[in-house]
């Protein structure tokens, strides 16, 4: 039986990120009613519909569908990078915009960076994670923990500055999960690695390790300032984690207007100041647990997998 789906993403298994995590949950959700084809770029096929993750690093691969399937539906699937930078400058992003049938956005505020004229044919779509068990956390200290490739978009110095900013502090302990991308970065959380005692950059991980030690940190530092949606915060919401995260349209569209862990990009001492309040004040923790507990709902896999199948059905009930 051929592929219905072609799903394209740039970044396939060995990139363990965000993206690929998106890919993969999306096939596996789309599965049982069609086939799937995954794949990193799309060459030539006879797929009844494409789904691109990423405007600009996909671009060729629509433009191949396009021209071979002109009248075959298109989804493409906007990432940070491309709502808060790429689709203002870059030829290849707004193309992909136009050419698209469907746009699909990761949290409701993204909708506001999007042009006016393709609001209407824009679907959100939030992410989903299967729920844990929270599980009991030492009193004796505060693990903070954060996750994502050291890159600029990552902020990852701000991490570096709070744990420099920490060092009389022994009582609460900073880890940091990521590849180091930019090796300069990465440098830098090797040097304060040997430096600091309470700092740990845990390099890259696998996701089930990198999951568990999610569910096991008293709280998530999410400190971008360029998010589509991330999977990480809502992996740390639906295990148990409260999340510190910086007040960015990503982060706010997923936690909510109200929520009161957030501190402004960049800003160390607002981060320094929350961490030591979470350890310092355990009310403020649970307070923050009970808050992010509310979001829960948002980000059950039942609702994530109504959407896309809803998606999926209403383009291709209209193409022959």
């Amino acid at each position: 039986m051929p592929a219905e789906l072609a799903l394209v993403t740039p970044a396939l298994a060995a990139a363990n990120n965000g993206n690929w995590q998106t890919a993969k949950r999306w096939a596996g959700m789309w599965g049982a009613d069609y086939v799937v084809d995954l794949m990193a770029q799309w060459q030539a096929g006879d797929q009844r519909c494409m789904v691109a993750l990423h405007a600009r690093r996909s671009a060729p691969s629509i433009r191949a569908w396009r021209r071979v399937h002109p009248t075959r539906p298109l989804v493409v699937v906007l990432t940070g990078t491309d709502l808060y930078r790429d689709i203002e400058t870059d030829v290849d992003a707004q193309y992909s915009l136009a050419a698209a049938d469907r746009l699909v956005v990761l949290q409701p505020l993204a909708l506001q960076s999007l042009p006016a004229a393709y609001r209407a044919k824009t679907v959100v779509c939030v992410q989903s994670s299967p729920a844990r068990q929270p599980v009991a956390k030492t009193a004796r200290h505060l693990r903070a923990l954060m996750v994502g490739h050291l890159r600029d978009e990552k902020s990852p110095e701000t991490f570096f500055d709070a744990a420099l900013a920490l060092q009389q502090r022994p009582d609460i302990y900073l880890d940091h999960i990521g590849a180091a991308l930019d090796a300069a970065l990465g440098a830098r959380a090797a040097l304060l690695t040997a430096q600091l005692p309470h700092y740990r950059w845990l390099g890259e991980r696998p996701h089930a390790d990198t999951r568990r030690r999610i569910q096991a940190a008293h709280v998530l530092v999410h400190a971008s300032h360029m998010e589509g949606g991330a999977h990480v915060v809502i992996e740390a919401v639906t295990s148990g984690t409260p999340v510190l995260a910086s007040g960015i349209d990503g982060n706010v569209g997923l936690l909510g207007e109200n929520y009161t862990g957030y501190f402004p990009h960049g800003n160390v001492a607002a981060l320094t100041s929350l961490l030591q309040a979470c350890r310092d004040e355990p009310a403020m923790l649970e307070d923050l647990q009970r808050q992010c507990a509310a979001r829960g709902a948002l980000f059950e896999p039942s609702r994530e997998r109504a959407t896309l199948l809803k998606l999926i059905r209403s383009l291709l009930e209209t193409t022959p």
